[in-house]
């Protein structure tokens, strides 16, 4: 048999292919293997294959027995374990705590694929089939569940994955730099327990062991060390829980975080600082490594796989968020500093991209995790290096943020000119509040880079709501709106946008949706699609919705737990929907807000159900009946 050589080995057939009698390194995932940079286990894969390692992509594996282990043969070094590209259990379930009809990084869209908790089940296997191998875990499941977390679905508080899975070390963060050293000090003799001072780092001590003195944190800001309370602490105490959590939060600054420990029993918890931002010249190396940009060809009969079909033609230009938003995780697992590529690597991958066979002439974005903080940062590093700052634009733009949106412009004007290239779309999220201060940003974008809608997220309008996300107010999205408007009918274009709203995060009540309602009624918005709040691993809201505290101001919360309080503001959300009549119709009861009921400009229902409204009511009933 054949096998295709310009991808990294997935199986025993494919290393005899190849001559290896085994691997350095095995990486366990949880994603199917695309070769594509926006992969983790591709990426790492690919930086450890260019600097000599022999790598093997173990790729949802069946986790009910070692034997998809065994048959590769123990690596010579260490076995490297990750979830995939997002954390197990958000791939799995609903807001509602629903298995999820599919999974977006499976062939096909498969479900069952990978096991909940990913990282500690897989991790146990690797021990389980090759005693003695180092086991490390990281990606965004282990990184987000460093430290004792609350997980949602369990309705309580965890210890760290290291606890769970038995790893020797815990990689956080994106962990290129961290992961090749980690190899490349095996590979010369080390011992795994002698990479405990590297950065990017977690791992528990022995029950006897001490607290190593790790030279590289010494020197500054006095304490070098910051002691979090305990697991048992967190566990049982809310507001110890919320200490927890702001202490974390404010030790992610690379350039000043200190070492953190957590009691967990009689062992210690130890979490390095995080490693340092990748410079401009280590991001294009990083980019420009040998994709493929396709999936393994093992999947060839088995179903295209849907996150594979969504990134295919983007291109990413940047890594890290300074928005610093309390539901999202993106600071704690990338970081708040913009890791940006060079102009000349970016316009080299859509050069080679527009050569490609099967290439259709649209790139789908040019993005990151946010589309416009290309080259944005602090202008002072002295300042930066000092700096604790958990948002660099909220509540107000920091005045030494460098947001120049120049630089974007010409990059954007120069990937058009591209030849073979004839339209690229922005799809990854626009922050509104800076793009609205750029009238050439805004005339650039709307003329070029959307295609009739554009999505962007301002999340709520209640202004309590929106300081409780760090987000920006009200104002920042109707000024983004109205520019956006302009400049598209300066282009001789009739271009919307569609916005997206978040139910249920803590400090919106039924007011507050209803306040929402009111809004999208009166500006004609009716979204389809509805994200209701999910509370992930460490999150600054994910600390709202469990210890009903703000943990960097300490202050209470209220969040909407129960099963019916969700349902009624993603009803809102939806009030046009017939379906939904009865639950807002009991809502607006509930809040005193009859005058909503009518046929009045701001009524969101009629005073009486429709028709439609009975039939969905009956339909809905028939369908639990069936469930049952």
């Amino acid at each position: 048999m054949k096998f295709d050589l310009s991808f990294l080995p997935t199986s025993r057939e494919e290393m005899d292919a190849r001559g290896w009698d085994f691997a350095d390194v095995v990486f366990v995932s949880g994603d199917a293997y695309v070769d594509h940079p926006s992969f983790g286990a591709a990426i790492l894969g690919r930086w450890l294959s260019a600097n000599g390692f022999k790598v093997v992509i173990l790729a949802q594996p069946d986790w009910k027995s070692a034997d998809a282990w065994r048959k590769l043969g123990a690596p010579r070094l260490f076995c490297a374990v990750g979830a995939g590209a997002m954390d197990s259990m958000i791939n799995h379930y609903t807001a509602n705590r629903k298995r999820r009809n599919d999974d977006a990084y499976s062939p096909g869209g498969r479900i069952g694929l990978r096991p909940d908790r990913a990282c500690a089940v897989y991790a146990q296997r690797c021990r389980e089939a090759w005693k003695g191998v180092p086991v490390v875990t990281g990606g965004v499941e282990a990184s987000l569940r460093r430290v004792a977390h609350y997980d949602y679905w369990a309705d309580k508080v965890y210890p760290s994955n290291l606890v769970s899975s038995k790893a020797d070390l815990l990689v956080h963060g994106m962990g290129e730099r961290t992961i090749l050293t980690i190899a490349q000090c095996l590979s010369a003799g080390k011992n795994i327990r002698d990479l405990r001072d590297l950065r990017g780092v977690a791992y528990l001590l022995g029950k006897r062991e001490e607290l190593p003195d790790h030279s590289f944190l010494k020197g500054r800001l006095g304490r070098d060390v910051i002691e979090l309370p305990s697991f048992e602490e967190v566990r049982a105490d809310r507001h110890a829980f919320a200490v927890a959590t702001r202490l974390v939060h404010r030790e992610t600054n690379p350039m000043n975080a200190r070492r953190l420990t957590q009691r967990h029993g009689d062992r210690t918890l130890v979490i390095n600082p995080p490693d340092l931002p990748f410079s401009e010249a280590e991001m294009d190396v990083l980019y420009e490594l040998p994709f493929e940009r396709r999936p393994h060809p093992r999947y060839e009969r088995e179903g295209d796989i849907p996150a594979w079909l969504t990134i295919k033609d983007t291109v990413q230009i940047m890594r890290g968020c300074f928005g610093g938003c309390s539901f999202c995780s993106i600071t704690l697992h990338q970081g708040r500093t913009i890791q940006s590529r060079s102009e000349a690597s970016i316009l080299r991958e859509i050069e080679g991209l527009a050569k490609r066979p099967g290439f259709k002439g649209h790139i789908s974005d040019l993005g990151g995790p946010t589309a416009n903080m290309w080259r944005m940062g602090c202008s002072k590093p002295e300042v930066q290096e000092k700096c604790r700052r958990l948002s660099c634009v909220h509540p107000t733009a920091c005045k030494m943020l460098n947001k120049d949106h120049g630089p974007l412009v010409e990059l954007m004007k120069k990937s058009r000119k591209v030849e073979g290239v004839e339209k690229i779309h922005i799809a990854s999220g626009i922050r509104m509040d800076l793009a609205a201060d750029d009238q050439e940003y805004m005339d650039e974008l709307a003329a070029h880079h959307v295609g009739g809608h554009l999505k962007v997220a301002p999340e709520h309008v209640s202004e309590p709501v929106l300081e409780k996300m760090r987000k920006p107010a009200q104002k920042s999205f109707e000024a983004f709106a109205d520019r956006f408007k302009e400049a598209s009918c300066a282009a001789g274009k009739e271009q919307y946008l569609v916005p997206y709203f978040i139910s249920s995060h803590p400090g919106s009540g039924l007011d507050e949706m209803i306040e929402l309602a009111v809004f999208l009624k009166r500006n004609g918005y009716r979204p389809r699609q509805v994200q209701d709040f999910i509370p992930a691993p460490m999150d600054v809201a994910t600390c709202m919705y469990h210890a009903g505290i703000d943990p960097h101001g300490m202050r209470e919360v209220d969040a909407a737990r129960g099963a019916k309080d969700r349902e009624a503001q993603r009803a809102l959300l939806q009030f046009f929907l017939p379906g939904n009549y009865f639950t807002v119709r009991e809502a607006l009861r509930k809040s005193g807000r009859t005058d909503l009921m009518g046929n009045g400009p701001d009524c969101l229902i009629s005073a009486n159900p429709t028709k439609e409204a009975y039939e969905a009511q009956r339909e809905k009933k028939e369908r639990k009946a069936r469930k049952r």
